[in-house]
Parts: structure tokens; C-alpha cells; sequence
């Protein structure tokens, strides 16, 4: 049976399949998304809790630990990660991939529901949570600044109208605020001026809470009308709660004014972000899953005129950063290299061939087996990114092979003197079998790459697809459109004229072929010898596969870098603003900058007074000499120079791995359930780690050298003093301190817009004075008076010195949890040149030299899916070539064919692992799948002279030595 000879019989038909072909290619095109990665989704939800004033201890006890209780019970829960610091817990939970990310999210509400009344009651809000996708970072973002308007204005422009608008924008999920300084009203106590009228804080609080309310009043309805009431007890400004009367004293009001400073300021003034030095606040835009990231883009740069006119012309909008400008120079950059690699294999097809007739007909299957692909790439909701592309290009070897193994066969036919018309249709006859014995064993090389779990798995799913379609649609278009061409459009041997250069190639070609000839007639007289050798190739091929340097995915130039900055534990806010101010100075000197953002206590790895964070926007790759990794180790140095601060560089991954965000790039996490020996080994591994010269930014999250003045409360006292009667005096004096110092929200003010806090604290001038505890007071509930005691007015008034003493020490900044249990996280970068392989088996070894087994340690991030990847590497190889051999076995009904086809491995395997140690890279994920690609390519060669040899032998009676002499 002639599978080809209907579509030679039938042109028209053929013609009108290929036309469809190309034109639901071309629409699927037109259609398909643009990404820089195939679209990986982790399932991840990220739970934030705040109790403003609470100490990382507090907040580890009290908060994270009855959440992480709830959480451990939801099913499909991969890992969970806390950090609890000042006033502040956020949980990471991880899904493994096939939770729907939905259901967990209900799972979580439900869990934050049943531990709500283990937690801490004067929470100002209930533990909030989001769905987060650590792989799909933000797609553009924006600065807002103004040289004359407050940043509570610009934040307001920021949140209520730009976030907004861009919100609705199709493609777009959310639109984050970074930096935000949202308008609050802040009461500024003077202890002194308390002192001198003997007004507890506590009177404060209570005089602000009713002084500022929005109640309900009611409507008065007449005969012919209704009104409804409305009262002016809502305080809208500063100035408006200046006035407010807190107590009496000898008759006279004393007023909130006379005893401290009423602003209008922000809720959090610890927290501070600059563009290019300019205050500023940043709106980062996240794109649905699968949303177009180019369309998306250009849709909110379509906006961004009409959003200029709806804010005023001093707040300044910008672009901080764009995502696709790397994207479209990544994609098209591989699209020009796939229409050159279409253009030079056309070249080498005409430099072999040696005539112009047949060069066309297997260069018009390349364009038809691409643009058919990306019609089922559409159909299968698959994008236009940088490995769907190389799939694309790396299949062009592919698809024009079974185009001129088909052609070349039926040129040989006209060669021996046969017509065009049954040249064509015995050619593809003959050759049918071998067309498809190597289109279908080439796709079973990557079946074993569709079944790969976990985030690897993922990304290479839409390559692997990719190019099994392309190859698909080749092996279709060459049993059909090529052998119709060749039967209407071959010439005949010799009726074609050739030039002076095609007489220098043939002459070429026939000294190659002479040459190939003799050294193969020397192979194969000396078969022993060969298998020898083959053997030593295996053997020296496995070698260099366990010892070859591995990596995972290599970094690549966005055109971004960013810093991590920690200062000394206790670091105040004003002094971590002035050095984050240094560093922001010497990058800004940079020529390669185009600009940058510098944040300080804003996002990033940790909200902690001594954490910042500077983003950098690189000048096109036109406009510098420097990649981004070689810029990267310029700064590291000049960084270095600043005193009191430490930065961490990053040339962000192309795809993040995992929830945790470090300071570096590599995560080594320790868990013991002993804190006290988890505290005391993890600073002796981590020393030892930033000894090696393998790593740089060696930092680790354990900060337990924070300053603190401890509270000690004398109970005994207290209660005789005439704290409470009912024992609570631990809670009042606390209560106290958390008023003076908590910033704590007193009221609320609603507009009908937004919600905005009045904040109370002690005038910061004050702030960092233990002496002032003398001067702060309660209102004591016994009337009891005692020389020790305040004069009595009412109640008694007890100063917060006679009942709690303060002790300075020290304490943790943060307490992290891993999997419930107290952990700490070493992260690293990599200098360059080292391998990641290496690194993580240096890590290993030091751990084992230095932790004892009740702590326990496993890689986070990239590095764990670095390490799972490297396990299941070698069994998808051996899976590869496992379904190959099982495909060519049932094809060739033999058990000896497969190997015989499978036995040029060794020697590819080798050439491959060569070069890259040739050009000092290691194996990545890039290189694994180039090997992949090789038993596709080796199989290839030998499927055609095994079965030219098979044919001889069946057809002509030839021995096995002749019939494969002449099939080579």
C-alpha cells in the first residue's frame, strides 16, 4: 500500500490541505500570546497578619503559631514558611501543583476563621490573605512623584484612581502600591506636658474615641417631607481634633492641643521609597494567567494619556520598569534566528542538491510544518515564548529532513532513468516507512519529557509538545506536498545548467564522499576494533556526564538588577534612610543606569527597620557594553565601600521557584525543634559558607542581636497601687506602652471614598528616651491614694515608673518558621563560573561537618527544584531512549534493529558534553534538552541506512556487509 499516491493523483486536494494548513497557522499566529515562559502557575497564598507595636516574639507565639496549627491540616500543602517581625507575620503556604488554587484559598479562609479566637483580640484587623504566583513577577510598573503636593496627595492619586483604572484593563488581575503613604492623622503626646496636669494616657485614648464618631442619627419624618440627620461628630482633619477637650483641670478644659502636636501625616512613616532620589510611590501591574503580556502592556501605555489629564500636572507619571522590552528583543531575536536557520538549511540543501528545482520543494515544507504548528499551539492555550520558539527553530533540522530524505530518494529514482510522475510515486513508496519509522520514534523521545512532575516538568511540557507537533505535521507534509511537487515540478537529471561554483562544490562534495567511503570501508573491516571502541565512548560518556558541572536555568540579561540592603540590628529608620541614601548615590553614578528605585522598609524580603531595597533599570543592551551580571560585579565592590550596610546584587531569574523571596539567590534551610541549638550552629555554617570561594552575598535571616528594653512589670504592686481589682493590671500597663509607643489606631475616619486612621503615639522626640517612663500615667480604679502615688483627681493617678521597670538587652528582629518548626535560612549567590551542582554538594558537605542530626536541612526555591530536576534527570534519559527502542522494536519487529539504530549514542553524547566543557558551561536544562534532542538526530541517520540496508538484502540478496556499505 502507497500511503503517498493519493495526494500525488490528487493535486487540488493536496493543494487545498496545505492551504488550510497555512491558513489556521497563520490565524493561530496571529492569536497566540506572547510571554518570555511557557505559563507556570504554583499554587501559593501568602497570609499577612499585623499587630502594630508587637514584638517578632509576640507575633511568632501568639499569631503565626495557631495559624501554621490550622494550616498544617489542609491537604495538598507542599511547604509552609513564616516570618514574624515587629508588629507584622506573613505565612507562605505552597500547593503542590495540582491543588486548585481556589479551593485552597477557601481551605485557608476557613482555617483563619477557626483560629481566630486564639488570636490576640485588639488586632486592628483579622489575618488577610492572597493568592500569589511566585513565577509570574510584575509585567510594568510606574513612579509617582511631585516636586510641591505631599506624598499622602500622590498616594491618594495612586491607589483611588491609577490603580484603578489600570485594574480594568483586559489582561490585568491587580495593581500593586509599593511605598504607600496613605493620609492619617497622627496625635503627638508630651509626657511632660501629661506630667504637669496629671492626665493619664489612657485619658487621652478614651477622650479621642469620643470625641470622633459617625453614628447612625435617624431621619424626622413630616407630613409632607422626610429629613434626614446628619451631625458634624466625624473629625476629617488634623485640625479639627486640636480643639477636642480630653479632661478639666480647676475648672478650664485642657484640650488636646495642650498637650501634644495633632498632623495630618501618613500611616506608616517608617517606610520610605525614592525614584531616581525623588520621593516617590511605585504601582506594579500583575497580568492574568495566560493573559498576553505584550497586549497587556500596550493596552495600559493605550490609558496612560487619559490618566495624565486626570491627575494634576505636578504629579509626575512614569514608566519604573517594562517587562516586555526584553521580552520582544528576547522573542524576536529568536524569531530572526529561526528565519536564518531556515535560510541556511535552504542554503545547504542547494550546496548538496545542486539544483534549484529541487532545493524549493523541500524549502516550501519548512514554512508549512511551522505555520501548521501554531495552530494547535493555539488550540492547545500555549504561548509565544522563548522555548516555544526554539522548539520551533530546532525542529527545522527535523521538518526538512523527512522533506529531502523523500526528495532525494525520488531523484535517485530519475537518476537510474525513470519518468518524473513514477520516479515520484515509487521514491515515495519506497520511502514511506522510513519517513515514518523516524517521525514517530523522534516524537517518542519526548513522551518521557510530558510526563516530568513538578515545576521542570511544567516548563518543558510546551517545548516538548511543541516539536512533537512540528515534527508531526512534517512527517505529514512530506508524505503528501513533497512528492506531489516532485512529481509536477522535478526536472529531470542534467536539464538544469550549473556554474563554475557549482563545479567547486561538487568537486567538494565527491572528496568528501570519498573520503567518508574509505574510512568507512576501514570501520568495517575492522568490526572488533570499533566495538571496542564504542564501549570506551560509553564509558568515557558516563564519566563526563556524573562529573560535568550542572546548573539549572542560566541567567539571562532582562535589563534589571536588584539589591537587597540590610543594616546593623537596631539600625534606627533615620539612620537606615541615610545609608540607603549612599548606596542609591553610587548607583545613580552608574553609566549603565537608566534609573532606579530605592526603598526602604518597603516589601521586599523582610519589613524590618533595617532592610531596604534598591531596583535597577538597565539602558538598552544598544546603549551599554556591560551585561547584566558583569555590571553586577562592578557594583559589588563600590557597594562594599559603605560603612554600616550591607547589599546582596541579584540579576533577577527568569523564573522564580518557590515563595520565599532572599536576599540572594540560593536557599539553605535549617529546622530543629531546640531553638536555642538551631541559633547557636546555623551562625557557624553560615560562617564557614562565606569562607568558600564558591559563594558571594552569604547572608543568613537569623538576627537575634536586636537592642530591647524589657518591661518588668511588678504585679504585686500594681494591684495595690489600684491597677484593676480584677487582676488585669499586666494588660493596663501594656495597654499603656502600646499607646505611647505602638502607634497605635485609636479612630477611624470615613470619607466617602476611603477609610483613614488617627494614630497615637508620644512625640518622637521622645521616642528613644527610657527616662520619659517616668513621666507617662494611669488612672488607677480603687481611689487609693498613697505617697508614692500621684495626687488623687477622682481616681487615682499612678506614674508607670512605680509599678514597671525597664532592662536593656537584646532579642531576635525575627522569628522564622519552617513547617512549624523554628528555622533559619542561609541564602548565597554564586560567584561566576561556579555551578550550581557544585555549590549545592559543597553545602551538603559542610553541613554534614558541622550540624548535629537533631537539625535537620533541605535547599529552598531554586535550588530544591534544581536538586529534584538533577535526580530525575537521568531517569527521563533512560526513559528517552527506553520508548525509542520500544517504538522502533514494534516497528521493525526486532529486537536487535533498535539497538543497532540506538548504538550512535555514545559517541553524540560525548561530542555534546565536550563542547560544552570546551566552552567551560555546564549542563543545564538548556544542554539536557539538546541531549534529548540527539537520540532524535543519531536515530535519524541510522533508521535511513538501516533501512536502505533491509531493502537490499530483502529485495536484491545482498550480504549484510554490501547492503549496509551500500545504505551508508
Amino acid at each position: 500500500m502507497n500511503i503517498t499516491s493519493p495526494f500525488i493523483f490528487r493535486p487540488v486536494m493536496t493543494t487545498l490541505v496545505m492551504a488550510g494548513i497555512l491558513i489556521f497557522g497563520v490565524m493561530g499566529y496571529r492569536a497566540l500570546p506572547v510571554s518570555d515562559l511557557p505559563t507556570v502557575d504554583f499554587p501559593t497564598i501568602v497570609v499577612t497578619a499585623n499587630l502594630p507595636g508587637a514584638s517578632s516574639e509576640t507575633m511568632a507565639a501568639s499569631v503565626a503559631s495557631p495559624l501554621e496549627k490550622q494550616f498544617a491540616t489542609i491537604a495538598g500543602l507542599d511547604s509552609m514558611n513564616s516570618t514574624s517581625t515587629l508588629g507584622r507575620t506573613q505565612i507562605t503556604l505552597q500547593f503542590n501543583l495540582s491543588r486548585n488554587i481556589d479551593a485552597a484559598a477557601q481551605d485557608v479562609q476557613s482555617m483563619i476563621a477557626r483560629a481566630a479566637r486564639e488570636l490576640p483580640t485588639n488586632m486592628p484587623n483579622p489575618p488577610s490573605y492572597r493568592k500569589v504566583n511566585p513565577a509570574d513577577i510584575s509585567i510594568m510598573g510606574f513612579a509617582l512623584t511631585s516636586e510641591t503636593l505631599p506624598l499622602s496627595a500622590v498616594n491618594e492619586y495612586a491607589e483611588d484612581i491609577l490603580a484603578q483604572r489600570i485594574s480594568m484593563v483586559s489582561g490585568v488581575a491587580q495593581v500593586d502600591v509599593f511605598g504607600s503613604q496613605k493620609y492619617a492623622v497622627r496625635i503627638q503626646l508630651d509626657p511632660t506636658a501629661l506630667a504637669y496636669r496629671q492626665i493619664g494616657i489612657d485619658e487621652v485614648l478614651n477622650a479621642v474615641q469620643r470625641g470622633n464618631v459617625d453614628l447612625p442619627l435617624g431621619t424626622l419624618d413630616g407630613p409632607y417631607r422626610s429629613l434626614t440627620l446628619k451631625s458634624n461628630g466625624q473629625l476629617m482633619k488634623a485640625e479639627d481634633y486640636r480643639p477636642l477637650v480630653v479632661t478639666y483641670r480647676n475648672g478650664s478644659p485642657v484640650q488636646l492641643r495642650d498637650v501634644g502636636k495633632v498632623i495630618d501625616s501618613i500611616e506608616n512613616d517608617k517606610v520610605a521609597a525614592w525614584y531616581n532620589n525623588k520621593p516617590s510611590v511605585v504601582l506594579a501591574v500583575q497580568r492574568q494567567p495566560g493573559a498576553n503580556v505584550v497586549e497587556v502592556v500596550d493596552g495600559v501605555k493605550n490609558i496612560l494619556p487619559a490618566l495624565r489629564e486626570q491627575i494634576p500636572p505636578s504629579v509626575n507619571l512614569e514608566i519604573l520598569f517594562d517587562r516586555t522590552l526584553a521580552i520582544r528583543e528576547s522573542v524576536h531575536d529568536v524569531q530572526f534566528t529561526l528565519i536564518l536557520t531556515v535560510a541556511l538549511v535552504v542554503l545547504v540543501i542547494f550546496l548538496f542538491l545542486r539544483k534549484l528545482s529541487a532545493t524549493v520543494i523541500p524549502s516550501l515544507a519548512l514554512p508549512m510544518s511551522i505555520i501548521g504548528t501554531f495552530a494547535v499551539m493555539y488550540l492547545l492555550g500555549y504561548s509565544m515564548n522563548n522555548l516555544s520558539l526554539m522548539a520551533l527553530t530546532l525542529s527545522v533540522g527535523f521538518v526538512v529532513d523527512d522533506a529531502i530524505v523523500v526528495l532525494e530518494n525520488i531523484v535517485r529514482h530519475t537518476e537510474q532513468g525513470e519518468g518524473i510522475f513514477e520516479a515520484a510515486i515509487e521514491g515515495a513508496k519506497q520511502i514511506a516507512f522510513t519517513i515514518l519509522s523516524m517521525t514517530l520514534s523522534l516524537v517518542a523521545a519526548f513522551i518521557p519529557i510530558l510526563f516530568m512532575s513538578g515545576m521542570l516538568g511544567r516548563l518543558l511540557r510546551e517545548f516538548a509538545v511543541t516539536i512533537c507537533v512540528a515534527i508531526l505535521v512534517s512527517g505529514f507534509v512530506s508524505l503528501s506536498l513533497t512528492p506531489m511537487l516532485c512529481s509536477r515540478f522535478l526536472r529531470p537529471a542534467g536539464s538544469e545548467r550549473h556554474g563554475r561554483l557549482y563545479e567547486i562544490v561538487g568537486r567538494f562534495f565527491d572528496a568528501m564522499l570519498r573520503f567518508y567511503e574509505r574510512t568507512l570501508q576501514w570501520t568495517l573491516r575492522h568490526r572488533l576494533g570499533t566495538l571496542v571502541v564504542s564501549f570506551l565512548l560509553l564509558a568515557l560518556t558516563y564519566h563526563l556526564f556524573v562529573v560535568i558541572p550542572k546548573g539549572f536555568v542560566p541567567s539571562e540579561d532582562m535589563g534589571q538588577i536588584i539589591i537587597f540592603t540590610e543594616a546593623a540590628q537596631g539600625t534606627s529608620f533615620t539612620d537606615m534612610v541615610r545609608l540607603q541614601k549612599q548606596l542609591a548615590g553610587i548607583v545613580a553614578q552608574d553609566p549603565n543606569v537608566d534609573g532606579f528605585r530605592s526603598s526602604v522598609g518597603v516589601g521586599g524580603v523582610s519589613t524590618t527597620g533595617n532592610s531596604g531595597q534598591l531596583f535597577i533599570r538597565l539602558k538598552s543592551r544598544s546603549e551599554r557594553s556591560l551585561t547584566a551580571d558583569e555590571i553586577i560585579q562592578e557594583l559589588r565592590p563600590k557597594l562594599a565601600a559603605v560603612p554600616g550596610i550591607r547589599a546582596s546584587l541579584q540579576n533577577p531569574p527568569v523564573i522564580r521557584v518557590g515563595g520565599r523571596l532572599s536576599r540572594s539567590a540560593y536557599q539553605y534551610t535549617l529546622q530543629s525543634p531546640d531553638a536555642a541549638e538551631l541559633y547557636r550552629y546555623a551562625p557557624m555554617l553560615e560562617e564557614k559558607i562565606g569562607m568558600r570561594p564558591e559563594f558571594q552575598d552569604v547572608n543568613s535571616d537569623l538576627q537575634l542581636k536586636n537592642p530591647q528594653l524589657e518591661i518588668i512589670i511588678d504585679r504585686e504592686k500594681a494591684s495595690t497601687l489600684g491597677l484593676t481589682a480584677q487582676g488585669l493590671s499586666s494588660r493596663q500597663i501594656q495597654e499603656a506602652f502600646y499607646s505611647a509607643y505602638g502607634s497605635r489606631q485609636v479612630s477611624t475616619i470615613n470619607t466617602p471614598n476611603n477609610q483613614y486612621q488617627v494614630i497615637m503615639e508620644l512625640d518622637p522626640k521622645y521616642g528613644n528616651d527610657p527616662s520619659v517612663l517616668s513621666l507617662l500615667y494611669l488612672r488607677g480604679t480603687t481611689g487609693q491614694n498613697t505617697p508614692q502615688t500621684a495626687l488623687a483627681i477622682g481616681n487615682s493617678l499612678i506614674p508607670l515608673s512605680s509599678v514597671a521597670t525597664l532592662k536593656q538587652g537584646v532579642g531576635p528582629m525575627s522569628v522564622n518558621h519552617s513547617g512549624q518548626l523554628p528555622s533559619v535560612t542561609i541564602s548565597f549567590n554564586l560567584r561566576p563560573g561556579v555551578a550550581l551542582g557544585d555549590a549545592v554538594n559543597t553545602v551538603n558537605e559542610l553541613a554534614r561537618e558541622t550540624l548535629p542530626a537533631s537539625i535537620t536541612t533541605g535547599f529552598q526555591g531554586t535550588a530544591q527544584e534544581f536538586q529534584s530536576s538533577l535526580r530525575s534527570m537521568w531517569i527521563l534519559l533512560a526513559m528517552a531512549i527506553l520508548v525509542v527502542y520500544l517504538v522502533l522494536g514494534i516497528l521493525y519487529e526486532s529486537f536487535i534493529h533498535p539497538l543497532t539504530i540506538l548504538s550512535g549514542l555514545p559517541s553524540a553524547g560525548l561530542g555534546a558534553l565536550l563542547i560544552l566543557m570546551l566552552f567551560g558551561m555546564d549542563l543545564n536544562i538548556y544542554g539536557f534538552v539538546g541531549i534529548i534532542m540527539l537520540i532524535g538526530i543519531v536515530k535519524k541517520n541510522a533508521i535511513m541506512m538501516i533501512d536502505f540496508a533491509i531493502e537490499g538484502q530483502r529485495s536484491e540478496g545482498k550480504s549484510p556487509f554490501q547492503a549496509i556499505y551500500e545504505g551508508c
